[in-house]
């Protein structure tokens, strides 16, 4: 293990989303103005006369189910051939992806020279202020494209809110320029008018919904999951005031963000976490609750369900509508989004940010002669206009032309029964939340439909709807320590109980206190406490 420092970390997980647009070459007055002194020549400058040899450098990277990963995908081709690269992907089961990047970060072996789908939380803020990482912005001057993003869409704040306490930031992080509604509940709307339902607006009018929906059809489970609990819980739990779990807003598992007192406090352990699971968990002993989704479900499991009328009901993301329609066994078949749903907390989808996971540079990266080069290549892959277009839209003139200012899509793109967006995912690489740094709403909605579109105003007029990822506490090396030593048992206490009280296993009534009592022992107050303490 790496010898420690006194420094600070933040213990919190940051998510999605928003988008940039423009570049220029100025540097972020926000950054340190130089790179540190190079102890070795320039590698950029080819031998006079001599066409430079492809930059080689190898990747980690996150493989998701749903969209897996191809390494004859056209954006990675087009790229490679654009910026003079040779790109080697060590590609990674998601599930097993943290715990891979922890590994290399920790003990140096094996570490690419790039890994993607990171940022500096958790233990990774740990690492990078025990040497593990590269402090990217000591070398700002390196990254003119990244800093003319930030630039253009006034994101110099929440940049430098991802500097750790001594100062520095330790990878480059993905970019938005707003906020967009790409998932939550889905129905089938022709049952709805079928039924002579209304579209449900709260959570007790989902219950009516599903009700009925069993009652027609009784060996059906109407409500399933893609991916498991984990989408559900992080699309339905801030309506409750609530955020845990896996993809919790704050990154600790067990404690939740007060938008009203700007506190932290123990949700895991709190009345709205109890009134949520019970919620929840009668859906699922009735009937009406997927039990297969207790595991993760397959993309491929999980549109057939919808698709053959198994399940009518789902929380999952727009772009996967198009292809379970095209899959559908039953004439009429439709499925529509709807937004938040209104729960006790008022009607929230899940918090978004407009930084995202990035790019971080193993220590080791910085030993390599041409390091400059590398920095320089990865600035101008990602964050330029023509990267960014690239990692978004594909190649001009195969998957897309320009129509004055307007995006044209290949027929056959526009015509895929998958959808824009989930075609150009699948079949091009484009849009994949791994690669792709820069996200412009104004261009990520050119790949939907006006339904879409719609949907996207309807939610950004409701109030706060999206609500903004908790603030970071920074913590002193002795006391990152300390909360790192409650926070993993007490996430894994968590998950048991978690799963007992959605299944039925473990019983609200008769056993929240003993849950309760469990997670005091293993000190959730001392936890919150920490939080709240060091707060900026």
């Amino acid at each position: 293990m790496l010898k420690k420092k006194s420094a600070v970390i933040s213990l919190a997980s940051i998510m999605f989303m928003s988008a940039l647009t423009g570049c220029n070459t100025k540097t972020n007055s926000s950054e340190p103005s130089s790179p540190p002194t190079s102890t070795s020549p320039s590698p950029d400058a080819a031998t006079p006369g001599k066409t430079e040899e492809p930059l080689k450098f190898k990747v980690f990277y996150s493989d998701n189910a749903t969209l897996p990963f191809q390494k004859d995908w056209l954006v990675i081709k087009e790229v490679e051939k654009r910026f003079n690269v040779d790109i080697d992907f060590e590609v990674i089961p998601i599930a097993d992806y943290q715990t891979k990047v922890s590994l290399a970060l920790n003990t140096g072996n094996n570490a690419p020279d790039v890994i993607l789908y990171q940022s500096t939380k958790g233990e990774n803020a740990s690492l990078a202020l025990n040497g593990a990482i590269v402090p990217i912005s000591d070398y700002s001057d390196w990254t003119p494209n990244f800093n003319a993003r930030v630039k253009e869409f006034g994101l110099e704040k929440e940049v430098d809110a991802l500097k750790l306490k001594d100062g520095k930031r330790y990878y480059l992080p993905s970019l938005y320029d707003k906020p967009f509604y790409d998932g939550g509940l889905i129905m089938r709307e022709d049952l709805l008018a079928k039924y002579q339902l209304d579209a449900p607006k709260t959570f007790d009018d989902l219950y009516t919904v599903l009700k009925k929906f069993k009652e027609e059809n009784p060996d059906s489970y109407p409500l399933t999951i893609l991916a498991g609990p984990r989408v559900l819980y992080r699309m339905t739990m801030p309506s409750f005031g609530i955020s845990v779990g896996k993809n919790g807003a704050s990154g600790t598992n067990t404690l939740s963000w007060d938008y009203d007192k700007q506190t932290y406090f123990p949700g895991a352990i709190s009345d709205e976490y109890k009134e949520y699971m019970k919620f929840f968990s009668k859906l699922y002993a009735e009937g009406l609750l997927d039990p297969e989704m207790a595991d993760p479900i397959d993309g491929d499991k999980w549109s057939q369900k919808l698709a053959t009328g198994k399940s009518f009901a789902t929380y999952a993301y727009y772009d996967q509508i198009g292809g379970v329609e095209s899959a559908a066994t039953e004439p009429g078949f439709k499925l529509q989004m709807y937004p938040p749903l209104e729960g006790p907390a008022g009607a929230h989808h899940q918090p978004k940010s407009s930084t995202g996971s990035g790019i971080l540079f193993p220590k080791k990266t910085a030993d390599r002669p041409d390091f400059e080069r590398l920095v320089k290549a990865i600035d101008e892959i990602f964050y330029s206009e023509e990267g960014a277009k690239i990692w978004c839209l594909g190649v001009e003139g195969q998957t897309y032309t320009m129509d004055g200012d307007k995006i044209k899509y290949a027929d056959e793109i526009v015509n895929s029964p998958n959808g824009i967006y989930k075609e150009m995912q699948l079949k091009y690489g484009a849009g994949s939340d791994v690669t792709q740094m820069v996200w412009v709403n104004a261009r990520e909605m050119t790949k939907y439909d006006e339904n879409y579109s719609q949907i996207n105003a309807t939610v950004a007029a409701m109030d706060n709807a999206i609500q903004s990822i908790p603030p970071t506490p920074m913590f002193d090396d002795m006391t990152a320590e300390e909360a790192s030593s409650l926070q993993t048992p007490l996430s894994d206490t968590f998950e048991v109980w978690a799963d007992g009280f959605l299944t039925g296993k473990k019983n609200l009534d008769k056993d929240w206190d003993q849950y309760v009592k469990e997670m005091k022992n293993l000190q959730i107050e001392r936890f919150t406490q920490l939080y709240n303490d060091n707060l900026k």
